[in-house]
C-alpha cells in the first residue's frame, strides 16, 4: 500500500464525504472516488458506506484507522528529520492565526521580524478553520484551545475577557448603559452564533436586533470604530481605538458573566527547535506577551 492511498483513507475517514476529502487533498471528486475504488479493490473489502449524506467507515476501516494514523505520524517525522539539520534562520514558516488577531497584532509585527531575520518568509493563514499541524498544513498555530492529541507542543500565551466595546464618541453618547437594548449591537454571522460572546448576547439580551452582522472580525472592528455600534472583543483590542462600555448596576450580573478565553501557541514537536520555526515561535510569544502583561 502506497502512502498516497493512506492519505486518501485518512481524508475520507476524517472529512465524512468525498467532496470534503477532495478539498482536503486538492483532488477532484472523481479522482477521489476512483482512487477509493482502487483502494477497496486492493484491500479486498469495502472500507466506507457511501450515501447521499456522505461516507461512514465500515468496521474494517475503523480497525485500520489507528495504524494509518501511526503511518501519518511516521511520515511527518520523516519529513521533519531533514528540517532538523538546518542551522540558519532562513526559509519559510507557515503560521496560522485566528482572524482579527492576525490583522491587529501579528501582521503589523512582521516588519520587525523581517528586520531581525531578513531571510525568513512567513506565510500567514488567517482563517477560522484549523490547519492540521500533524499533517504539516502549518508549522505554528495560535489557537483558542489547547490540543489534546497529536505529537504537538503548546504554550499558554494569555487569558483575556471579552467585553463590549465601541468608539469613544458613541461610548460618551451612551454613558452608563442601563439596558443592553439601549445600544446598537454588531453581531457575528449566523454560522458563528455558537461563539461564547454571541451566546452571551443571546442569554442577556434575547430581544436584541443587530444593526450589522458579519463573520469578518476586522469589519466588525471598523464598523465599531466608525460609531455604528457595539462589538464584543477581547480586552487587548482596545489598542484599535475602541473603548469598553460603562454599565449601570442593573447590568452587573451580565458583566460578571462575560466570557473569557485563552490563547495557545502550538507547534509540531519535531519542528520546535528548527531555527526558522524557533525564531517565529519566540517572536510570537514576545508580541502576544506584551498584552498578557497589561
Amino acid at each position: 500500500m502506497q502512502w498516497e492511498q493512506v492519505r486518501l483513507f485518512l481524508a475520507v475517514s476524517r472529512e465524512k464525504s468525498l467532496a470534503a476529502a477532495s478539498d482536503r487533498l486538492g483532488w477532484d471528486v472523481s479522482t477521489v472516488s476512483r482512487r477509493l475504488d482502487k483502494l477497496e479493490e486492493d484491500v479486498g473489502a469495502p472500507l466506507f458506506d457511501r450515501t447521499r449524506e456522505g461516507t461512514a467507515p465500515t468496521a474494517l476501516a475503523e480497525q485500520m484507522m489507528p495504524f494509518a494514523e501511526e503511518m501519518e505520524i511516521a511520515a511527518s517525522r520523516f519529513v521533519s528529520a531533514s528540517a532538523a539539520a538546518e542551522t540558519e534562520i532562513v526559509g519559510t514558516v507557515r503560521l496560522t492565526v485566528i482572524p482579527g488577531l492576525a490583522d491587529v497584532f501579528v501582521a503589523p509585527a512582521l516588519a520587525e521580524l523581517r528586520r531581525r531575520h531578513p531571510r525568513l518568509l512567513v506565510e500567514l493563514d488567517a482563517s477560522i478553520g484549523y490547519a492540521d499541524l500533524t499533517r504539516r498544513e502549518a508549522d505554528i498555530a495560535i489557537r483558542s484551545q489547547r490540543p489534546s492529541s497529536g505529537d504537538l507542543v503548546s504554550v499558554h500565551l494569555l487569558t483575556t475577557k471579552m467585553v463590549p466595546m465601541t468608539s469613544p464618541d458613541y461610548a460618551r453618547e451612551l454613558g452608563k448603559l442601563k439596558r443592553l437594548e439601549d445600544a446598537r449591537w454588531i453581531f457575528w454571522g449566523r454560522e458563528l452564533s455558537h461563539l461564547p460572546d454571541a451566546v452571551w448576547l443571546r442569554a442577556h439580551g434575547p430581544s436584541l436586533e443587530p444593526v450589522f452582522r458579519t463573520s469578518h472580525f476586522a469589519s466588525q472592528l471598523s464598523a465599531a470604530r466608525a460609531g455604528l455600534g457595539v462589538v464584543m472583543a477581547a480586552e487587548p483590542f482596545a489598542v484599535t481605538g475602541l473603548v469598553p462600555l460603562q454599565h449601570g448596576r442593573g447590568l452587573d450580573e451580565a458583566w460578571r458573566a462575560l466570557p473569557s478565553g485563552d490563547l495557545w501557541l502550538v507547534g509540531h514537536r519535531a519542528l520546535r527547535n528548527v531555527p526558522r520555526v524557533a525564531a517565529v515561535w519566540e517572536f510570537v510569544r514576545e508580541v502576544i506577551g506584551m498584552y498578557a502583561s497589561r
